[in-house]
Protein backbone atom coordinates (compact mmCIF):
# COMPACT_ATOMS: atom_id res chain seq x y z
CA UNK A 1 0.00 0.00 0.00
CA UNK A 2 1.26 3.47 -0.95
CA UNK A 3 -0.05 6.27 1.27
CA UNK A 4 0.27 10.03 0.91
CA UNK A 5 -0.16 11.96 4.15
CA UNK A 6 -1.32 15.56 3.87
CA UNK A 7 -1.19 16.45 7.57
CA UNK A 8 1.36 16.01 10.40
CA UNK A 9 -1.31 14.56 12.71
CA UNK A 10 -1.70 11.62 10.34
CA UNK A 11 2.03 11.14 9.91
CA UNK A 12 2.59 11.25 13.66
CA UNK A 13 -0.08 8.61 14.13
CA UNK A 14 1.44 6.39 11.46
CA UNK A 15 4.76 6.68 13.26
CA UNK A 16 3.25 5.51 16.55
CA UNK A 17 1.50 2.68 14.74
CA UNK A 18 4.82 1.57 13.28
CA UNK A 19 3.68 2.06 9.67
CA UNK A 20 5.85 4.84 8.30
CA UNK A 21 6.99 2.25 5.77
CA UNK A 22 3.72 2.81 3.91
CA UNK A 23 4.39 6.49 3.28
CA UNK A 24 5.00 7.33 -0.36
CA UNK A 25 4.91 11.12 0.12
CA UNK A 26 4.17 13.71 2.80
CA UNK A 27 4.26 17.45 3.48
CA UNK A 28 7.17 19.53 4.73
CA UNK A 29 5.28 19.94 7.99
CA UNK A 30 5.27 16.16 8.34
CA UNK A 31 9.06 16.19 8.04
CA UNK A 32 9.22 18.74 10.85
CA UNK A 33 6.90 16.65 13.03
CA UNK A 34 8.66 13.35 12.31
CA UNK A 35 12.37 14.05 11.74
CA UNK A 36 12.97 10.33 11.19
CA UNK A 37 11.52 10.81 7.70
CA UNK A 38 14.30 13.16 6.66
CA UNK A 39 16.84 11.51 4.45
CA UNK A 40 14.38 8.96 3.07
CA UNK A 41 13.96 10.89 -0.14
CA UNK A 42 10.17 11.00 0.06
CA UNK A 43 8.44 13.35 -2.36
CA UNK A 44 7.22 16.46 -0.53
CA UNK A 45 3.71 17.64 -1.45
CA UNK A 46 1.44 20.48 -0.38
CA UNK A 47 -0.89 19.90 2.55
CA UNK A 48 -4.66 19.42 2.57
CA UNK A 49 -5.23 23.18 2.57
CA UNK A 50 -3.29 23.85 -0.61
CA UNK A 51 -3.10 20.43 -2.29
CA UNK A 52 -1.88 20.29 -5.89
CA UNK A 53 -3.20 17.27 -7.73
CA UNK A 54 -0.34 17.36 -10.22
CA UNK A 55 2.02 16.48 -7.35
CA UNK A 56 -0.02 13.45 -6.33
CA UNK A 57 -0.80 11.75 -9.62
CA UNK A 58 2.76 10.67 -10.54
CA UNK A 59 3.03 8.88 -7.18
CA UNK A 60 -0.04 6.74 -7.96
CA UNK A 61 -1.12 6.42 -4.32
CA UNK A 62 -3.45 3.72 -3.08
CA UNK A 63 -4.78 6.16 -0.52
CA UNK A 64 -4.48 9.87 0.26
CA UNK A 65 -4.96 10.70 3.94
CA UNK A 66 -6.15 14.22 4.76
CA UNK A 67 -7.28 15.96 7.92
CA UNK A 68 -8.22 19.35 9.28
CA UNK A 69 -7.55 22.07 8.36
CA UNK A 70 -8.51 21.57 4.72
CA UNK A 71 -10.18 23.36 1.82
CA UNK A 72 -13.13 21.70 0.14
CA UNK A 73 -11.82 22.80 -3.26
CA UNK A 74 -8.55 20.95 -2.70
CA UNK A 75 -10.23 17.70 -1.72
CA UNK A 76 -12.72 17.93 -4.57
CA UNK A 77 -9.83 18.24 -7.02
CA UNK A 78 -8.20 15.10 -5.59
CA UNK A 79 -11.43 13.13 -5.91
CA UNK A 80 -12.01 14.32 -9.47
CA UNK A 81 -8.52 13.11 -10.32
CA UNK A 82 -9.50 9.62 -9.20
CA UNK A 83 -7.34 9.38 -6.07
CA UNK A 84 -8.92 7.48 -3.15
CA UNK A 85 -9.14 9.86 -0.17
CA UNK A 86 -9.79 9.31 3.51
CA UNK A 87 -10.71 12.59 5.20
CA UNK A 88 -10.50 12.98 8.97
CA UNK A 89 -12.28 15.91 10.62
CA UNK A 90 -12.07 15.50 14.41
CA UNK A 91 -13.60 17.96 16.84
CA UNK A 92 -13.41 16.13 20.16
CA UNK A 93 -11.01 13.76 21.89
CA UNK A 94 -13.48 10.96 21.20
CA UNK A 95 -13.25 11.81 17.49
CA UNK A 96 -9.46 11.63 17.68
CA UNK A 97 -9.60 8.22 19.34
CA UNK A 98 -11.96 7.03 16.60
CA UNK A 99 -9.64 8.39 13.90
CA UNK A 100 -6.67 6.57 15.43
CA UNK A 101 -8.73 3.38 15.45
CA UNK A 102 -9.72 3.92 11.82
CA UNK A 103 -6.16 4.61 10.67
CA UNK A 104 -4.92 1.58 12.58
CA UNK A 105 -7.48 -0.57 10.81
CA UNK A 106 -6.54 0.79 7.39
CA UNK A 107 -2.83 0.08 7.89
CA UNK A 108 -3.40 -3.27 9.63
CA UNK A 109 -2.12 -2.14 13.02
CA UNK A 110 -5.26 -2.51 15.12
CA UNK A 111 -3.46 -3.69 18.25
CA UNK A 112 -1.03 -0.77 18.18
CA UNK A 113 -3.97 1.57 17.71
CA UNK A 114 -5.80 0.26 20.76
CA UNK A 115 -2.61 0.50 22.81
CA UNK A 116 -2.19 4.15 21.83
CA UNK A 117 -5.81 5.00 22.61
CA UNK A 118 -5.54 3.31 26.00
CA UNK A 119 -2.39 5.31 26.75
CA UNK A 120 -4.14 8.58 25.96
CA UNK A 121 -7.24 7.68 27.95
CA UNK A 122 -5.13 6.68 30.96
CA UNK A 123 -3.29 10.02 30.88
CA UNK A 124 -6.60 11.89 30.79
CA UNK A 125 -7.97 9.83 33.67
CA UNK A 126 -4.85 10.53 35.73
CA UNK A 127 -5.12 14.27 35.05
CA UNK A 128 -8.78 14.28 36.08
CA UNK A 129 -7.95 12.41 39.29
CA UNK A 130 -5.22 14.90 40.16
CA UNK A 131 -7.58 17.82 39.53
CA UNK A 132 -10.49 16.32 41.47
CA UNK A 133 -9.59 18.21 44.64
CA UNK A 134 -9.66 21.64 42.96
CA UNK A 135 -12.35 23.69 44.69
CA UNK A 136 -12.05 26.88 42.64
CA UNK A 137 -11.30 25.91 39.02
CA UNK A 138 -9.39 28.67 37.21
CA UNK A 139 -10.99 30.23 34.14
CA UNK A 140 -8.67 29.61 31.20
CA UNK A 141 -8.54 31.50 27.90
CA UNK A 142 -6.94 29.46 25.12
CA UNK A 143 -6.04 31.09 21.81
CA UNK A 144 -5.60 29.18 18.57
CA UNK A 145 -4.91 32.35 16.60
CA UNK A 146 -4.20 35.97 17.40
CA UNK A 147 -5.46 37.97 14.39
CA UNK A 148 -8.37 37.48 14.37
CA UNK A 149 -8.45 36.20 17.92
CA UNK A 150 -9.84 32.65 17.83
CA UNK A 151 -10.57 30.34 20.75
CA UNK A 152 -8.92 26.91 20.65
CA UNK A 153 -10.77 23.81 19.47
CA UNK A 154 -13.12 21.54 21.42
CA UNK A 155 -10.42 18.99 22.17
CA UNK A 156 -8.43 21.75 23.90
CA UNK A 157 -11.50 22.60 25.97
CA UNK A 158 -11.60 18.97 27.05
CA UNK A 159 -7.91 19.03 27.96
CA UNK A 160 -8.42 22.17 30.05
CA UNK A 161 -11.34 20.55 31.86
CA UNK A 162 -9.34 17.36 32.45
CA UNK A 163 -6.60 19.47 34.04
CA UNK A 164 -9.09 21.15 36.37
CA UNK A 165 -9.86 24.38 34.54
CA UNK A 166 -12.90 26.09 33.04
CA UNK A 167 -12.59 26.90 29.33
CA UNK A 168 -13.49 30.47 28.43
CA UNK A 169 -15.68 31.02 25.39
CA UNK A 170 -16.96 28.86 22.56
CA UNK A 171 -14.36 26.53 21.03
CA UNK A 172 -13.29 27.58 17.55
CA UNK A 173 -15.16 30.88 17.69
CA UNK A 174 -13.83 34.34 16.98
CA UNK A 175 -13.63 36.78 19.86
CA UNK A 176 -11.98 40.11 20.71
CA UNK A 177 -9.33 41.34 23.11
CA UNK A 178 -12.00 43.50 24.74
CA UNK A 179 -14.30 40.52 25.35
CA UNK A 180 -11.49 38.57 26.99
CA UNK A 181 -10.54 41.58 29.11
CA UNK A 182 -14.16 41.84 30.27
CA UNK A 183 -14.12 38.14 31.24
CA UNK A 184 -10.79 38.65 33.07
CA UNK A 185 -9.61 35.00 33.03
CA UNK A 186 -7.25 33.55 35.60
CA UNK A 187 -4.96 31.99 32.98
CA UNK A 188 -4.24 32.79 29.33
CA UNK A 189 -2.69 30.17 27.03
CA UNK A 190 -1.57 31.27 23.57
CA UNK A 191 -0.95 28.46 21.09
CA UNK A 192 -1.08 30.01 17.64
CA UNK A 193 -1.20 27.75 14.59
CA UNK A 194 2.15 27.70 12.83
CA UNK A 195 3.89 29.82 15.47
CA UNK A 196 5.61 26.95 17.25
CA UNK A 197 6.80 28.34 20.59
CA UNK A 198 7.33 31.87 19.29
CA UNK A 199 4.19 33.75 20.35
CA UNK A 200 5.49 37.16 21.57
CA UNK A 201 3.58 37.18 24.85
CA UNK A 202 4.87 40.48 26.19
CA UNK A 203 4.23 42.37 22.94
CA UNK A 204 0.73 40.91 22.56
CA UNK A 205 -0.24 41.89 26.11
CA UNK A 206 0.88 45.48 25.56
CA UNK A 207 -0.76 45.76 22.13
CA UNK A 208 -4.06 44.57 23.57
CA UNK A 209 -3.84 46.80 26.63
CA UNK A 210 -4.01 43.79 28.92
CA UNK A 211 -1.51 44.93 31.55
CA UNK A 212 -4.19 44.96 34.27
CA UNK A 213 -5.69 41.60 33.33
CA UNK A 214 -5.79 39.19 36.28
CA UNK A 215 -3.79 36.58 34.35
CA UNK A 216 -1.13 39.15 33.49
CA UNK A 217 -0.65 40.68 36.92
CA UNK A 218 -0.35 37.18 38.41
CA UNK A 219 2.08 36.01 35.73
CA UNK A 220 -0.32 33.37 34.43
CA UNK A 221 0.09 34.02 30.70
CA UNK A 222 1.81 31.26 28.75
CA UNK A 223 2.84 30.23 25.27
CA UNK A 224 2.14 26.56 24.60
CA UNK A 225 4.02 25.15 21.62
CA UNK A 226 1.60 25.02 18.70
CA UNK A 227 2.00 21.30 17.96
CA UNK A 228 0.95 20.33 21.49
CA UNK A 229 -2.56 21.76 21.23
CA UNK A 230 -3.37 22.14 17.53
CA UNK A 231 -2.35 18.72 16.19
CA UNK A 232 -5.13 16.13 16.71
CA UNK A 233 -2.89 13.21 17.63
CA UNK A 234 -1.25 11.62 20.66
CA UNK A 235 0.98 14.70 20.93
CA UNK A 236 -1.98 16.30 22.73
CA UNK A 237 -0.72 14.47 25.82
CA UNK A 238 2.16 16.94 25.85
CA UNK A 239 -0.42 19.72 25.68
CA UNK A 240 -2.28 18.19 28.60
CA UNK A 241 0.90 18.17 30.68
CA UNK A 242 1.61 21.79 29.75
CA UNK A 243 -1.91 22.89 30.68
CA UNK A 244 -1.81 20.97 33.96
CA UNK A 245 1.51 22.61 34.83
CA UNK A 246 0.17 26.08 34.02
CA UNK A 247 -2.90 25.49 36.19
CA UNK A 248 -0.99 23.94 39.07
CA UNK A 249 -1.18 26.07 42.25
CA UNK A 250 2.03 27.71 43.40
CA UNK A 251 4.17 25.25 45.30
CA UNK A 252 5.98 27.77 47.49
CA UNK A 253 5.38 31.14 49.09
CA UNK A 254 6.30 33.95 46.68
CA UNK A 255 9.40 35.99 47.17
CA UNK A 256 7.92 39.44 47.78
CA UNK A 257 11.16 41.03 46.67
CA UNK A 258 10.79 39.48 43.24
CA UNK A 259 9.37 41.38 40.28
CA UNK A 260 7.44 38.30 39.17
CA UNK A 261 5.19 36.01 41.21
CA UNK A 262 6.47 32.50 41.84
CA UNK A 263 4.06 29.98 40.38
CA UNK A 264 6.29 26.99 40.76
CA UNK A 265 8.30 25.58 37.89
CA UNK A 266 5.87 26.20 35.02
CA UNK A 267 8.69 26.09 32.52
CA UNK A 268 9.51 22.52 33.62
CA UNK A 269 6.74 21.26 31.32
CA UNK A 270 8.16 20.91 27.79
CA UNK A 271 6.52 23.31 25.37
CA UNK A 272 5.38 25.77 28.05
CA UNK A 273 6.79 29.29 28.37
CA UNK A 274 5.58 31.90 30.86
CA UNK A 275 5.37 35.64 30.31
CA UNK A 276 8.26 37.75 31.58
CA UNK A 277 6.55 40.42 33.64
CA UNK A 278 9.81 42.27 34.20
CA UNK A 279 9.96 43.13 30.49
CA UNK A 280 6.52 44.76 30.39
CA UNK A 281 6.57 48.56 30.37
CA UNK A 282 5.27 50.11 33.56
CA UNK A 283 1.83 51.67 33.36
CA UNK A 284 1.64 55.38 34.17
CA UNK A 285 0.14 56.10 37.60
CA UNK A 286 -3.58 56.79 37.63
CA UNK A 287 -4.49 60.45 37.98
CA UNK A 288 -6.64 61.54 40.88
Amino acid sequence: MKIISLQPSITLTLERLGRLDLLAACTRYCLDAVPALRGRGLPVVHDSWSTRVEELLPIRPDLVLASVPYRQESLTAILKAGCPVLLLAPHTLADIFQDIRLLASVVHAAEAGETLIAEMQAALAEARAQAASVTQPPVVCCEEWGKPLIHSQTWVKELVEAAGGVFLGEPGSTTTAEAIADADPDVVLMSWCGAGDRVPLERVVVQRGWQQLRAVTSGQVYCVTDELLNTPAHTLLGGLRAIAQALRPRTAEPDHGSAQPDHGSAESAPGLRRIDLASLPALPPESD
